[in-house]
């Protein structure tokens, strides 16, 4: 008996908790609940829904949120999810008030706070079934939409979605040429990436995932013929599709790196695209950015995307074009955006120019050098002190700002200079080139230290101008002339003494380790006495 009366207390709670929200709204939808069967003729995942949907309101209810507007919020996602529940069972709703339920639910569950009950694994079973069984592809949709906030807004859910077993019905219903449903399907799986034991081994080559994203990106490729520069935006749902398809590219080829050969499909129409983008502004601002990090994953010399003989980066019309592109961008990238996010933005451009320089023809490799490389009219001063793109690129190799984006820098340079020692110091300097050859243990040859004829240089008109200053790379001929007169020897005897006490104080600190030049010299017996 006691048993009895606790539970119908706890009907009756439940019972007066629905009561209280009907009163409090004037939506239709909701009053519906008032023609639901008794308690006793509910299907048994009802019950058990409202008996987890308590536990669910009773842990919301502790939040800072739950006043008078956030209990009559999580009132009504409860009242919407048992409504859409009792739907899968009685197919009681008709289609217009099934996708408003819908509706109303995907705004309330915008937000954590007092939405509960859309997050436990009752409310994503109940998503999950309107999503992927209903026949209506507008319900599908609608509840897709509240599928992918969900786990977006609440990471723990994917797993719930993945152990319910419908990351391979995602999979399998990405097989579509609906712009929207490629959009909803492609950010679920991409969120699957993390967080998730997905099998995506599985997914990408059972349930042909691969294959879809093949598919979709070669459908977003027509729509970019040769005249898409005079073109207007795509339409926002298209872009926003395409955007969600490569971040699905980047992150499965990211962490299934051995996967990535089944995406080499899509490399000749991801460079289309590219290389037919308008470069925006920002410039690395969506698509433009995703479909530089989809390159950088994919296999760009892979042998079996070539077309007669010939690659669709090196095009037989103008096998330049790519390259510049790619380099266009860098170039607008490090002068649009404050250096503080270039190591952000600008390193991923970056190290795709270096990809491509890696397999490119010859001509391909001077026509880079000749734009990324310091030019002969440029050592009329110092290089770095210009504003062309070398110039820049140069002065980026030692921010501190920037360490991920400096070391490639340095990198490119080296690899621009034929990874030759020699021949990177005499491209770019003492200066710049030094501190990169000592952090990768590589001897300094020493006539790379001495002035050298352009002559010399592998980027040379071969018409000398004079010698070039092998640390500052300017020619000696236009470095200033210094007026004063030189040192005597008591004032270098004084500026001795000081670096003397300056080295003595350093040594104190045991901040670095660190032997006076002057007590080196004498040990090693470079000093005599004088009589």
């Amino acid at each position: 008996m006691g048993g009895a009366e606790h539970h119908c207390s706890k009907s009756s709670i439940v019972s007066d908790q629905l009561t209280r929200t009907l009163s409090l709204t004037s939506n239709p939808l909701l009053k519906k609940i008032h023609h639901l069967p008794h308690r006793r003729r509910q299907p048994p995942r009802v019950r058990l829904y409202r008996r987890n949907t308590n536990a669910a309101m009773a842990a919301a209810a502790k939040s800072k949120s739950t006043g008078g507007a956030g209990q009559r919020k999580l009132d009504e996602v409860t009242l919407l999810l048992r409504t859409l529940e009792f739907d899968l069972a009685e197919k009681n709703l008709r289609a217009e008030e099934r996708n408003q339920a819908l509706e109303e639910l995907k705004i309330h569950g915008r937000a954590v706070e007092n939405a509960e009950p859309i997050f436990t694994k009752d409310g994503i079973t109940i998503l999950a079934r309107h999503g992927f069984e209903s026949t209506s592809q507008a319900t599908s949709q609608q509840a897709l939409r509240c599928l992918a906030n969900a786990l977006l807004l609440r990471p723990e859910t994917r797993q719930i979605f993945v152990d319910l077993g419908y990351a391979d019905k995602a999979a399998d219903r990405l097989k579509t040429d609906n712009t929207e449903d490629e959009f909803l399907l492609s950010r679920i799986l991409f969120l699957l990436t993390y967080d998730t034991d997905a099998d995506f081994a599985k997914l990408v080559v059972e349930h042909q995932v691969a294959d879809s994203i093949n598919a979709n990106i070669a459908r977003h490729g027509k729509r970019y013929s040769k005249n898409a520069r005079k073109l207007s935006h795509p339409m926002a749902m298209e872009e926003m599709a395409f955007c969600e398809t490569l971040k699905l590219i980047f992150n499965i080829t990211h962490y299934y790196p051995d996967l990535g050969t089944l995406f080499s499909k899509s490399i000749p129409p991801l460079l289309k695209i590219l290389h037919r983008t308008k470069i925006p502004h920002p410039p690395m601002a969506p698509p433009v950015n995703y479909l530089i990090n989809a390159l950088l994953n994919l296999d760009i010399n892979d042998k079996s995307i070539h077309q007669f003989g010939t690659s669709p980066l090196f095009p037989k019309l103008n096998q330049n074009c790519n390259a510049e592109h790619m380099i266009n961008i860098l170039d607008r990238a490090i002068t649009e955006y404050p250096e503080s996010e270039l190591d952000h933005v600008a390193a991923p451009i970056l190290n795709l120019i270096r990809k491509v320089h890696e397999i490119a023809p010859d001509g391909v490799k001077k026509f880079m050098h000749w734009l990324l490389l310091p030019t002969d009219d440029e050592r009329n001063q110092p290089l770095g002190k210009s504003d062309t793109l070398a110039s820049r690129l140069l002065r980026l190799s030692s921010s501190a700002l920037c360490p991920t984006l400096r070391n490639s820098i340095s990198q490119l340079l080296f690899e621009l200079s034929d990874k030759d020692a020699t021949s990177f110091v005499r491209n770019v300097g003492y200066g710049f080139a030094s501190g990169f050859l000592m952090s990768q243990n590589m001897a300094i040859p020493e006539s790379a230290k001495e002035a050298w004829s352009e002559e010399q240089s592998r980027n040379g008109s071969g018409n000398s101008n004079g010698p070039i200053n092998p640390v500052t790379g300017q020619r000696l001929s236009s470095e200033p002339v210094s007026n004063e007169p030189p040192m005597t020897d008591d004032e270098k005897e004084r500026e001795a003494e000081k670096l003397f006490v300056l080295f003595e104080r350093l040594k104190k600190t045991g901040v670095v380790k660190v032997k006076n030049p002057v007590e080196q010299a004498i040990d090693e017996g470079r000093f005599e006495e004088i009589d």
